[in-house]
């Protein structure tokens, strides 16, 4: 069996890591770099980087600061936010970058997601899906949670995954922030429905969610992140805590 992942995120606004609830009323959570190197030596698996509102703002992620945050780990780096095109993914791989993830611009142009993954390779291709419940069906939303789109979230994760993506990165804004759990159900029809990795994202409160995520939906991964910043969860207490539940994770 594969070892499961823990990644924290670094949503970043203004140089400064920020979490709120359901996408709005964010909060600062620190500086970037010096969680980066925390995380680091605690043990995460992964880190992700997000610059949250490059999209929004019409601008690309901010390369200094990428420069900064990978100087400061020895463990793969994925960095997102204002990825349009191949430059952009080339100069963050530059910047130190170990995977990029395309949200956005993936929807408004899926061909990226093959250019991408023919350039760099699928495994640097991380495809992120952030998702709500609308009615009775969960629909892609886009610049962070602020566009709703018609487009069914599972028929566009399946198609990433065949345009090239090497790793889906999945969040539920219905459960982000709210440390209620991540959305077992969604996840693991998802995780039935692809054979490429899934991350889970949104919902993580304490270390049981972590347990009944990759227990009862099988996901490769979970991400999280206030959990994580605020020092709720410690990242080697929570791997203990998985190991005891029969769950494969690394040193």
């Amino acid at each position: 069996m594969l070892a499961k992942r823990i990644i924290p995120c670094l949503d970043v606004k203004d140089g400064r890591t920020v979490k709120g609830v359901n996408f709005v009323d964010l909060r600062d959570a620190g500086d970037p770099v010096e969680l980066a190197w925390q995380y680091s030596q605690q043990g995460a698996d992964e880190l992700v980087f997000l610059d949250i509102t490059a999209t929004h703002e019409g601008r690309k992620t901010m390369i200094d600061l990428v420069k900064s945050v990978a100087r400061q780990v020895n463990i793969p780096f994925t960095i997102g936010g204002g990825i349009n095109e191949l430059k952009d993914a080339d100069a963050l791989l530059a910047a130190g970058a170990d995977k990029i993830s395309i949200n956005s611009a993936a929807v408004r142009n899926p061909n990226l997601i093959d250019e991408l993954a023919k350039s760099f390779g699928s495994q640097f291709v991380v495809v992120a899906v952030d998702t709500r419940l609308v009615d009775t069906q969960n629909l892609v939303h886009l610049r962070g949670g602020r566009e709703q789109t018609d487009i069914v979230t599972e028929a566009w994760i399946k198609e990433a995954e065949s345009r090239g993506a090497g790793e889906i990165l999945l969040t539920s804004m219905d459960h982000d922030g709210t440390k209620n759990g991540f959305d077992v159900s969604l996840l693991s029809k998802i995780n039935a429905a692809i054979n490429i990795p899934l991350i889970a994202s949104g919902g993580a409160g304490n270390e049981q969610h972590f347990v009944d995520v990759f227990q009862q939906s099988g996901v490769d991964a979970a991400l999280a992140a206030s959990v994580f910043h605020y020092g709720e969860i410690l990242i080697p207490d929570l791997k203990n805590t998985l190991r005891k539940n029969h769950i494969v994770v690394r040193g």
